[in-house]
């Protein structure tokens, strides 16, 4: 029998924001769809949608479907640029309640199968499926690869079965490798890269494509001639170390040849749970009193259900507050005793506003519950001096 290797997938959903508005509009398939800002509304009769032509505000791209994609416009995109390149969009609000629901049920269905998962996100997760791969070992007739390969299927499949949604899997020996292999047959596909593949399919790739070099370190190393992952591999792990200093300089060697020794962590306590929301508009504090209250109060109330939902009560209420300027301010107040009620909440955090100075329209506003701990059980941490980092 063959042994078998560290196998660890990454499943990431396919456009998932925009998939699930699909679901909901399925005569927008084949049509180049962005989700975002405030200002959009759901199809009134006759099945009439907003497109970006007539759009205007500083909203931003939440997600895009793959025909929206080949448009140029991509998330994180501002809506009045998407515009430019793609007048006839269909542009939907986002609807992150129905997303998590969504997100839930895709979990669900891959802990029946692979119950071994970290969660990154409302749409990815790891899996380590080594265990898994090994029980299925069978005389050794199939490589293990293979058996990963049907595994993964096998996965995809029941996303699909539980939510009519489609994902893509990366699976390698590590982390890393499986984050990029995600990537690289989207949508609906399954990438299985072993050590001996990172030559050819992963060194063609830019550095940006590894997790965890962003824009100023591919800018910089642009400028030392390194643009591919192969170059990266190839440079002199001293080079690397002067420039980037020695940890950051040996873990992007290390990265270029695809080693990762990180574990798939299948449990771990939140810090914080939290919940925000930028304004399409600049509100003002004295002018838009109404507004901003019943936002503050809404934002609370949907803390208070998070903290419900995932069975956490917290003692510290925390604010944040974004100006028009972009100046950012947080206070926050530590109750006597853990709670999940909203009035409470909204009594603390209110308590917090009337810290802050308020002489500025305002364009984000936060509630954060910290110092969590489960309903009989001491608080599992202090929160971190700075409440929202």
């Amino acid at each position: 029998m063959i042994p078998s290797p560290r196998i660890v997938a990454h499943l990431d959903m396919d456009a998932f924001y925009a998939s699930v508005e699909l679901l909901r509009y399925p005569q927008l398939r084949g049509r180049p769809v962005v989700i975002g800002g405030r200002r959009a509304a759901p199809p009134g009769e006759g099945g009439n949608f907003a497109t970006l032509r007539n759009y205007t505000g500083r909203g931003v791209i939440t997600t895009a479907t793959y025909e929206a994609r080949a448009l140029g416009v991509h998330s994180g995109m501002g809506l009045m640029k998407a515009a430019k390149l793609a007048p006839d969009a269909v542009l939907l609000p986002a609807d992150f309640d129905e997303y998590r629901r969504y997100s839930r049920l895709f979990k669900d269905a891959v802990r029946a199968i692979a119950p071994d998962i970290e969660d990154r996100g409302i749409d990815e997760i790891y899996i380590d499926l080594t265990q898994l791969v090994a029980a299925r070992a069978s005389g050794g007739a199939l490589d293990p690869w293979e058996r990963a390969r049907e595994v993964a299927l096998a996965i995809q499949q029941a996303v699909l079965e539980a939510t009519g949604l489609s994902c893509s899997l990366g699976v390698t020996p590590n982390k890393l490798l499986s984050k990029i292999a995600s990537e690289l047959d989207k949508p609906a596909g399954i990438t299985v890269l072993r050590e001996s593949d990172v030559p050819e399919r992963v060194w063609p790739l830019p550095v940006r494509k590894l997790n965890g070099i962003g824009p100023k370190a591919g800018a910089r190393l642009e400028t030392l001639g390194i643009r591919t992952i192969g170059e990266l591999a190839a440079a002199d792990p001293a080079r690397l170390a002067a420039q980037f200093g020695a940890r950051y300089g040996a873990w992007m060697s290390s990265a270029a040849h695809g080693r990762d020794e990180r574990e798939v962590v299948t449990y771990s306590e939140p810090k914080s749970i939290s919940r925000e929301t930028t304004f399409e508009d600049d509100l003002h504090p004295v002018r838009d009193r109404a507004a901003l209250s019943r936002i503050f109060t809404d934002l609370c109330v949907r803390v208070a259900g998070d903290l419900e939902r995932k069975g956490y009560v917290g003692r510290t209420i925390g604010l944040k507050l974004r100006y028009d300027n972009f100046k950012t301010v947080t206070r926050d107040q530590t109750l006597e005793a853990p709670t999940r009620d909203a009035n409470a909440i909204r009594r603390a955090a209110g308590a917090c506003l009337k810290r802050v100075a308020l002489d500025r329209r305002i364009r984000l506003l936060g509630v954060r519950v910290g110092a969590l701990s489960r309903p009989g059980v001491e608080a599992l941490r202090d929160t971190a001096p700075a409440l929202f980092d």
